[in-house]
């Protein structure tokens, strides 16, 4: 069986675009597991990264009830905006203990 270029080029940009369909799809159903309520979830390493902390410490946040965490198929997720929120606490945080140690002084 024999085809000639032109049937091989037709059949090759058949397939290519079917390629790209399918590459849409799989993002946007990658999207819609990493969102909940339409919010944002971050794994365990995009928290980490996002906080530069160690495992152990986001492990001692989840303990303390730091920043709340949602088990979805025995891995951990958490909402964007909690992790924005443990940030500005940790700010005020800061900002509350200079101002006290400025009062001692």
């Amino acid at each position: 069986m024999n085809i000639d270029k032109a049937e091989f080029l037709s059949w090759m940009e058949r397939i290519m675009t079917r390629f790209d369909i399918l590459s849409e799809k799989v993002k946007e159903n990658q999207n819609g597991l990493r969102s909940i309520d339409g919010e944002q979830l971050l794994d365990n390493q995009d928290v980490l990264q996002l906080l530069k902390i160690s495992s152990r410490t986001l492990q001692r946040y989840r303990s303390n009830k730091i920043i709340p965490y949602y088990s979805i198929s025995g891995k951990l997720y958490y909402k964007l905006s909690d992790v924005h929120q443990v940030i500005r606490n940790s700010f005020r945080n800061l900002k509350q203990s200079s101002a006290n140690l400025n009062q001692d002084l």
